[in-house]
């Protein structure tokens, strides 16, 4: 930033520059400053601050957890800054980069497909896509938007429902030519259950029967972080998977997968949302333009 004028939003400019490049030489070819001007700017605002935001080494920058909330701050205060720009000369054009977290299976199965008429409705937003099924913390993880499956707890997010999918448990025909089908619960306890790594809200496969729900526990001899590992396990034919409807459902009717035990399926859904962190005003154009786009065109079945 030639002439860089003492002000508030400017050292948040630096600040993030350093954080999101790495260093501050790197930060200072951006800004068009000297690595020590840059250096000297940090302390400053250290100092000013009362609080420090990097633990500096000869190798790498780290932040500290004041310097992690400070960073989500000022990356936000730049967001809103250029956003109210945009507004005022541009016509609420939505500019930035984006931040999303979501599971592997929604991005293979409901973003991916329709990312390019996103990218051509909004060119000014950039996005910048993590795939995990593990709940994240969205300030912790510098993340503006997040897809989660399951009901979400009581907290200061913003959601937008993302609408509900089926449950099923599902098999490759090789693996029940190899193994039976089974027909009960009772027979499942020969058959290699796939299961998830992490703890779930419900860690296992609700089924009925004879009038009564029992959730039957996955098979610890192999496990998945995500479900669309899952489902290449059970496509390869390693074993059983209880998965969302959208992820298989090409898969069934294409003969890769078949049903398992439908006439014990407990008929409870899944849930998806996107949820922001929201502070009680208006959303940056960025991520609004997005959540309104999964709104209306990246909804699960």
């Amino acid at each position: 930033m030639a002439g860089l004028h003492q002000n508030r939003s400017g050292e948040m400019e630096v600040f993030v520059r350093v954080v999101e490049l790495g260093g501050f030489s790197p930060a200072a070819r951006a800004e068009k400053m000297t690595p020590s001007a840059v250096s000297k700017l940090i302390s400053r605002l250290e100092t000013r601050l009362g609080a420090r935001l990097l633990n500096r080494s000869t190798r790498q920058l780290l932040l500290t957890p004041e310097g992690c909330a400070f960073y989500e701050r000022a990356t936000r205060i730049l967001a809103d800054i250029e956003d109210a720009e945009h507004a005022a000369g541009a016509g609420e054009q939505a500019m930035g980069r984006v931040r999303i977290n979501t599971s592997a299976s929604y991005f293979n199965h409901i973003l991916a497909p329709v990312l390019p008429e996103f990218l051509a409705l909004h060119p000014g937003v950039t996005l910048d896509i993590t795939q995990t099924d593990v709940v994240v913390d969205l300030l912790a993880e510098r993340t503006d938007v997040a897809i989660r499956a399951g009901p979400l707890k009581s907290s200061s997010l913003i959601a937008r429902k993302l609408g509900e999918t089926a449950l099923t448990i599902v098999a490759a025909p090789a693996y029940l030519e190899r193994y039976g089908e089974p027909r009960s619960i009772a027979e499942l306890e020969s058959h290699t259950r796939l299961g998830f790594g992490y703890v779930r809200a419900i860690d296992g496969w609700p089924l009925v029967e004879n009038g009564e729900t029992n959730v039957v526990p996955t098979t610890s001899r192999v496990q998945a972080s995500d479900g669309e590992a899952l489902r290449r396990l059970a496509l390869a034919g390693v074993g059983l998977a209880r998965l969302a409807s959208f992820t298989v459902r090409e898969d069934i009717a294409a003969g890769r997968l078949s049903s398992v035990l439908e006439p014990l399926n407990s008929g409870d859904t899944e849930a998806f949302h996107a949820v922001y962190i929201g502070q009680g005003g208006p959303l940056p154009s960025r991520v609004r333009v997005l959540m309104d786009f999964l709104t209306a065109r990246a909804r699960v079945n």
